[in-house]
């Protein structure tokens, strides 16, 4: 008997091991598994370009009234910041990855974040940001300073994160905050009208980018422009 129900998912499969087994192991180069013999290459790469991009869709598309991802990421606008962010600042990060076309993996990431049968939430996406953005952004953000290389794109998302986290949205509809930092990370937020880095002053969550001119430069003038302008005109300007 053939059960012919479809099932749906994504288009996509990977599945990276580290072949440093103490024993005898099951044949999983036969399941279609990348075996390697480091796998910390392929773990920044989904660090910083997938996960690290859901930061950089979801404030903005939720401060625009977007509610479900599929919508917001085939704004062309969105596309194109997220195509920015992953080719000139996480992408010079990463380590070599044998065996993965990194062009063809960000289009597919794009692709995936538009893919009009998933009903994926930007709430889901902005939930917990005080645990996200510090193990998926702020590295990047780190050696891009290290290098002398621009992070003004990450610098924007830390904003957008701010902006977000001030609990109201551009068309006036409050923002449920779902972080377990809820009070101290709205709080932060809330301060920008006092102290314009009142944000990164948690130096548990961003530990010295306050001291960062070149970070504070780019900070400052994307969370300027959130607060006069909104956020796809923001957008405009950051790809300008």
């Amino acid at each position: 008997m053939c059960d012919a129900w479809p099932v749906v998912c994504e288009p996509i499969f990977q599945w990276v091991l580290q072949d440093s087994f103490a024993d005898a192991r099951p044949p999983y180069e036969r399941l279609r598994t990348q075996l390697v013999a480091d796998v910390e290459p392929y773990e920044l790469m989904k660090l910083r370009l997938l996960y690290a991009s859901h930061q950089g869709l979801c404030y903005l598309a939720h401060l625009m009234g977007y509610r479900l991802v599929r919508d917001a990421a085939v704004h062309p606008l969105n596309a194109a910041f997220l195509r920015a962010y992953m080719d000139e600042e996480a992408s010079p990060t990463l380590k070599p990855v044998p065996g993965i076309d990194l062009d063809a993996y960000k289009s597919e990431l794009i692709a995936r974040f538009s893919n009009p049968s998933v009903r994926d939430t930007v709430a889901r996406l902005c939930n917990e940001s005080s645990d996200r953005i510090p193990k998926w952004l702020v590295p990047v953000i780190v050696d891009e300073l290290a290098a002398g290389r621009s992070m003004a794109l990450s610098a924007a998302i830390v904003a957008n994160w701010v902006r977000y986290a001030e609990g109201t949205d551009e068309l006036g509809q409050p923002i449920d905050v779902a972080d377990r930092l809820k009070y101290p990370v709205m709080q932060n937020a809330a301060g920008f009208a006092a102290d314009r880095h009142s944000f990164l002053q948690d130096r548990d969550r961003f530990g010295d980018l306050v001291d960062e001119p070149t970070f504070a430069r780019a900070y400052d003038r994307a969370l300027e422009l959130l607060h006069t302008v909104g956020a796809r005109a923001t957008l405009v300007e950051l790809l300008a």
